[in-house]
């Protein structure tokens, strides 16, 4: 880790979204934030409501330990900025389905206007000391526009979905202003080693980026470092709310497998891949084996965007096909439900599921799976099913049982796997995820990243002098 760091300074957060009433909700990047910024005080800047005319500078809608900040947007910008540039076009890009991209040069100059925006108002209220730290893919030019106003601060970025492919990104028609984008930060934040690789294969088609032999880059007459930080959740809230959760009644056979499923409706987490696996484990089991049910909670996010109408209508019509062929009087294999459910329960269905699927086709890290193994009873734990692209992989892949999600094959072989896995293997494979977990959690996240930023050097000529 580099040296000479200096402290003091307030921590200015940018995300898209921000907590707007006085709860702020346990565990999740939200949590984490607030601790941080608890701890270091300063100021969160996020999107206000759309408006028909949007003003620069920020509102502050709530202070106590730390600031809160809105910007403001309009519609048409929100509807580019957001639904357009970020969510259908980066999103995708950033997934690996470049062949959903929705392209359209207003929606880009949207984007522009709103991250141009953002910087203008950190640089009216910026003192020398802070620490900026910006969050996610909705605001990849913030930085650089900082910089071309004078702003010499630290900034990190930290990504929390996973980066392209070189092949994947040159379906982009801004690929060749990713490097400065990257480059007018000091660090910038990734998953997994797998996203760092892919970044660099990115970087070093730039002719302007330079990597240096202790895998920092030059770009811009500036140095800065990709490095990854996997997300952790608050595991020691979460196992106490899940021991705490209220049963629910879910009418279910005595002693019938229960398998999980908790995601958003995106077409990144395989929904249609898992339902099909499911389905094919139901055709090879015997008559006589215990009836499972599989409950799949997946609320609708992003409507608007076509592509989740697709996904939703496809996995619809899968989930229906599967219980139309193997659903008896007495039993629906699987349930869907596509409504938010409190997280309490969720804790408590973790807690009480035999089997977790956990299966994206492309995922950041996917921190279902970690809630999973917190949520756990160590007397009797449940047997995590995970995808090889999930980000968690990289840190769960010896206690879980791996899975190609389009494999239905295979998959289904897993599945049965896990239903059959004694309690010796269960426990086993349990300590060894739940280590990982509780010790490389939400907390471990934030000062891991932010300790390295507030170490980042300042300038070119000082890191240069720190290289040789």
């Amino acid at each position: 880790m580099p040296e000479d760091a200096e402290n003091g300074g307030r921590l200015l957060v940018v995300s898209n979204r921000l907590p707007k009433g006085d709860d702020v909700p346990a565990g999740g990047l939200v949590f984490a934030i607030h601790e941080a910024l608890t701890e270091a005080g300063g100021l969160w800047i996020g999107s206000a409501n759309p408006t028909e005319e949007a003003d620069d500078g920020l509102t502050q809608i709530g202070s106590g330990d730390y600031d809160r900040a809105t910007f403001s947007l309009t519609e048409s910008e929100h509807k580019g900025f957001y639904f357009g540039y970020s969510n259908s076009v980066l999103w995708p890009l950033f997934h690996h389905r470049s062949d959903l991209l929705s392209l359209d040069g207003r929606d880009f100059e949207d984007y522009a206007t709103v991250n141009t925006r953002v910087a203008r108002a950190i640089a009216g209220i910026v003192e020398p000391d802070d620490l900026i730290w910006i969050q996610d893919y909705h605001f990849l030019m913030v930085a650089q526009e900082l910089r071309k106003l004078g702003v010499d601060n630290r900034i990190g970025l930290f990504l929390h979905i996973p980066f392209p492919n070189l092949s994947d990104v040159m379906a982009l028609p801004q690929v060749d202003m990713i490097g400065g984008w990257l480059a007018a930060h000091d660090l910038v934040g990734l998953q997994t080693s797998r996203d760092v690789s892919a970044a660099q294969d990115v970087l070093r088609r730039d002719p302007q980026a330079q990597i240096l032999n202790n895998g920092s880059w030059i770009r811009d007459g500036r140095i800065f470092s990709v490095r990854s930080f996997p997300i952790g959740i608050d595991a020691e809230s979460f196992a106490k709310t899940a021991a705490e959760a209220p049963i629910v009644d879910l009418q279910v056979p005595e002693g019938a497998p229960l398998l999980l499923g908790v995601d958003r409706l995106d077409y990144s987490k395989g929904l249609v891949q898992r339902f099909e696996a499911f389905g094919e484990y139901l055709g090879l089991r015997a008559i006589d084996d215990p009836k499972p049910t599989y409950i799949q909670i997946a609320p609708v996010s992003r409507e608007d965007v076509s592509a989740y109408q697709d996904i939703r209508e496809e996995l619809e019509r899968t989930a229906g096909s599967t219980n139309g062929e193997h659903a008896e009087l007495d039993w629906t294999p699987i349930r869907y439900i596509r409504h938010h459910i409190d997280r309490d329960i969720i804790a408590g269905l973790y807690r009480r599921a035999n089997v977790a699927l956990v299966t994206p086709l492309a995922d950041g890290m996917n921190l279902v799976a970690k809630e999973y193994i917190a949520a756990q009873d160590p007397e009797n734990p449940g047997v995590l099913i995970l995808s090889h692209f999930a980000g968690a992989a990289e840190q769960m892949a010896n206690g879980a049982l791996m899975v190609n999600p389009f494999d239905k094959r295979a998959f289904a072989q897993a599945i049965d796997k896990a239903m059959r896995m004694p309690l010796e293997e269960r426990k086993a494979r349990y300590e060894d995820l739940r280590q990982g977990v509780f010790e490389e959690d939400i907390r471990w996240w934030t000062n891991a990243f932010l300790d390295w930023l507030r170490r980042a050097p300042r300038s070119f000529d000082r890191a240069v002098r720190q290289l040789i």
